[in-house]
């Protein structure tokens, strides 16, 4: 990677405290992390990674898990808004399982993928079907495939997205919930903004990004919409992360301007796409 393409240099701030860098892909409008570790694993290995464990301890956790609930409803109206056809449903990064016990309670007919053994076990603790890797997936379309926050986390994206486009049916819908690096709470926090994640997000998205990214693979991006509740998340651990504590209310009025800023720039702190399959 050439190094004036550097845009900014990020410390794991979950598992290692080691530097990475971000460098700027002109064509595809992504920042990609620099070096890509062989062994990602590891530096999922903390109780602090919230989507592998369910904590429920501290204010801020408590904090996801109930805006996890509330998500919960929104994703499933979602799903069945955009999926006009058949309800079988693949969920990439399925974690402790939740949205697909709450697609299946809506009637679809679910399988979850999930790498972490640990977050594997606890979906399979609440009675649904999660494997290990997308590969393990031999002799089954899908009407509808979602990964909630989990693209920024793929090795080989080129790779995973053909992939991803074997699995699913002519005509099938693709959800994607990523963060966007254009986003004011991003611009704000700089080297410190959480959803930078390095070194477990390894690609970091745009708008374009996305549209050309999946334009390559014959889909077209037929919906955005804003995850507001990310700009209040992402600017908690931010506070934290910068000054080593946690200030709500700072917090709270970041999260705000950049929900505010976002409506005026169309650039929110995440953003979800659909995408039909062309």
């Amino acid at each position: 990677m050439n190094s004036n393409n550097l845009f900014l240099e990020c410390k794991d701030h979950t598992v290692s405290n080691e530097i990475f860098q971000l460098h700027y892909q002109p064509e595809t409008d992504m920042l990609i992390t620099q070096p890509q570790p062989n062994d990602l694993n590891r530096y999922y290995q903390s109780e602090n990674y919230i989507s592998h464990t369910d904590s429920n301890r501290t204010i801020l956790e408590k904090l996801y898990q109930a805006v996890k609930t509330i998500n919960l409803k929104s994703k499933t109206n979602l799903i069945k808004r955009y999926s006009n056809h058949g309800k079988n449903l693949l969920d990439v990064g399925s974690g402790t399982g939740d949205f697909l016990i709450a697609a299946k309670n809506k009637g679809w007919n679910t399988i979850g993928v999930e790498p972490n053994e640990k977050a594997r076990s606890k979906a399979r603790e609440k009675g649904v079907e999660v494997l290990s890797d997308l590969d393990l997936i031999t002799d089954k379309k899908f009407d509808t495939i979602t990964l909630w926050h989990v693209l920024e986390h793929l090795p080989n994206l080129e790779e995973q997205i053909q992939t991803l486009t074997s699995l699913l049916r002519e005509n099938g819908t693709l959800i994607i919930a990523v963060p966007n690096y254009k986003s004011y709470d991003a611009n704000h926090y700089k080297k410190f903004w959480a959803a930078y994640d390095v070194p477990r997000h390894l690609w970091h998205f745009s708008r374009k990004s996305i549209s050309v990214l999946f334009s390559k693979h014959h889909y077209k991006v037929i919906k955005t919409k804003p995850m507001f509740f990310d700009a209040f998340y992402v600017s908690l651990l931010s506070e934290k992360y910068k000054f080593k504590k946690q200030n709500f209310i700072k917090a709270i009025f970041i999260g705000m301007l950049s929900n505010i800023n976002g409506w005026k720039t169309k650039e929110y702190s995440s953003h979800i796409y659909v995408l039909k399959k062309a």
